[in-house]
């Protein structure tokens, strides 16, 4: 049967972070028909405490909740002939890969099982010019998967893949497509990026959450994949959620940055994608292009950097300044015989004029310390916190009680050609070398387009979220939000071309105070009727160094959305 006369391939996605609902994989597994299951435990800070977890015991670094759902539901997986593809292996996939066997083995099941790695560059970091790290991971792409499947493996682990290739490997597998096939791997790529985040696609973190049908969990979603490359988004009937366009195109916006979408396999071009209902909780995604990819490869690089610690001072009623200041300097003072290398302070107002409760009247001083050396931020800082207790402002009282130094890390890209990254698979005792793209072009450096004249007709002052829907998320230091005109607005072609003329650089510096001396990209993306905002460096060096409330950037674009601004009276009637 030659691929386009085969049907659509069934994928679905279990996991969406090392720490999503355990019960997801039997869900999908007894919902109804699927041909793959998919994982996705890993992101740059789970490398950091795989690696952590590693420092205790080597024999670690790899998402052991997956053993706790395979231990649970792996006879079900085989009974119902559906493979399963994860990158729970982490920092460790074949000592994963041992522990699945083991699994089986006691529980008297047979499984052919795989696993790829090769990304690990810890022990070439020095030679590549990394430093001392704690981690240093390649992403590598879906042939190494693919491979394995079609040698018969039925639950395939990986290290560091990249998140969409746990969805193209089976894609290339069921339809055979080549290194050359780009608009196939593209579109798959694009359906892997919309499932790699589990329930976010199905109404989970959705702006328009009221909208949907009710229900306490959303399902997780299935994309089926077509030879084409094209693919229907859709999940188990009875389950919580929506699919729709909507809850679709927030995952496609998620934690993006320009419209080229790169990968080790391929890159697809964001503003070619096209989506539409296809029918009740399904949405079809197609004529994504494809082009080669990149001749290098991302290097996820996590170092321990030293010790924070932190505490919140309750201010209550009048004088809120004057109290802050006064416990900034007896803090201050208190720490002078040897400071913290960093001290952080951030004053939240957000007390009310003749408050009718007392969390009305309350605002937050926030205080971050971080040190090379845990002595300065650990005991020293807890205790001259307490020893302020009786001796500080009126109405002294903190959120919580001072905590230990805890230690954290930082993270940082690296860039190394594809070609000196080792990507290996092993299956059934035998390990087999997966060659480097052939076909590969260096990814350009594109500069955002100038944006379109302003609106000039009559206009209403109402919050953007009135008219817009959002969702952002982190990217190392950086913060992206993508922003679109939901699919129901009768005018959504003049509510994009607004959207577009309004989102400039200049104008969200001015809605997004925090990001005045930082870069902004902005990035249309008209089939999606959106922008995408990156905003660079707002989250330091990374996640698991910020000393930001939010540190990931999730909440960024509905504050972005309670921002009022004046929006075209044609869209609000």
């Amino acid at each position: 049967m030659s691929p386009a006369s085969r049907g659509p391939v069934r994928i679905a996605n279990a996991s969406g972070f090392y720490g999503d609902r355990l019960t997801a994989l039997r869900e999908q597994l007894e919902g109804g028909d699927i041909d793959y299951v998919t994982g996705d435990y890993l992101a740059e800070l789970t490398m950091l405490i795989l690696g952590r977890d590693q420092l205790k015991d080597t024999s670690l670094g790899y998402a052991k909740t997956f053993l706790e759902q395979l231990r649970d539901c792996l006879g079900t997986a085989v009974e119902r002939g559906v493979r399963i593809v994860s990158n729970a292996g982490g920092l460790n996939p074949a000592g994963l890969a041992a522990r699945i066997k083991h699994l089986a083995r006691e529980a008297g099941v047979v499984v052919s099982v795989a696993h790829v790695d090769g990304d690990d560059l810890r022990s070439v970091a020095t030679q590549f010019g990394f430093g001392q790290t704690l981690t240093a991971n390649a992403y590598l792409g879906a042939f190494g998967i693919a491979e394995a499947l079609h040698r018969g493996a039925d639950i395939v682990v990986t290290g560091r893949v990249t998140d969409a290739s746990l969805t193209i490997g089976p894609a290339i597998a069921a339809h055979d497509w080549g290194r050359t096939d780009f608009d196939r791997l593209a579109g798959a790529l694009v359906a892997g990026h919309v499932l790699e985040c589990g329930s976010q696609a199905t109404g989970g973190n959705f702006s328009g959450f009221d909208e949907l049908t009710p229900g306490l969990r959303a399902g997780f979603p299935i994309a089926e994949i077509a030879a084409d490359g094209s693919s229907v988004i859709t999940k188990h009937p009875g389950t919580g959620g929506a699919v729709t366009v909507d809850t679709v195109s927030a995952q496609l916006v998620y934690e993006i940055g320009s419209p080229a979408y790169l990968n080790p396999d391929v890159v697809a071009h964001l503003d070619t994608v096209r989506v539409e209902q296809d029918g009740a909780d399904q949405v079809r995604i197609h004529s994504t292009r494809g082009s080669a990819p990149p001749p290098t490869a991302k290097v996820c690089l996590n170092h321990l950097a030293g010790y924070r610690n932190s505490a919140d001072f309750v201010l209550t009623g009048l004088d809120v300044e004057r109290k802050a200041a006064l416990v900034r300097r007896q803090l201050t003072d208190a720490l002078s015989t040897d400071p913290p290398q960093s001290v952080i302070w951030q004053l939240d107002r957000v007390a009310e004029s003749d408050p009718a409760t007392q969390w009305a009247a309350t605002s937050l001083l926030r205080c971050h310390v971080r040190d090379e050396r845990e002595a300065p931020v650990g005991r020293a800082f807890s205790s001259a916190v307490v020893e302020l207790a009786l001796a500080s402002y009126p109405g002294f009282t903190t959120t919580r009680p001072p905590s230990r130094a805890t230690p954290f890390g930082v993270y940082r890209a690296a860039y190394v050609e594809q070609d000196l990254v080792p990507h290996r698979v092993t299956v059934d005792g035998e390990t087999l070398q997966i060659a480097a793209p052939l076909q590969t072009m260096p990814a350009e450096s594109p500069t955002p387009p100038m944006p379109p004249a302003a609106y000039d007709g009559p206009t209403v002052r109402a919050p953007l979220g009135a008219v817009a829907y959002a969702r952002s998320g982190d990217k190392g230091g950086d913060a992206n939000i993508g922003v679109w005109i939901p699919a129901a607005q009768p005018h959504r072609d003049l509510g994009y071309a607004w959207l577009v003329g309004l989102l400039t650089p200049d104008r969200l510096h001015e809605l997004l105070p925090e990001s005045r001396e930082l870069a902004i990209d902005v990035w249309p993306l008209p089939n999606l009727h959106a922008v995408n905002v990156v905003i660079h460096g707002l989250l330091g060096e990374g996640v698991a160094a910020s000393t930001r409330f939010d540190p990931q950037a999730k909440a960024l674009g509905e504050w972005l959305r309670a921002r009022v601004v004046d929006i075209p009276e044609g869209l609000l009637l």
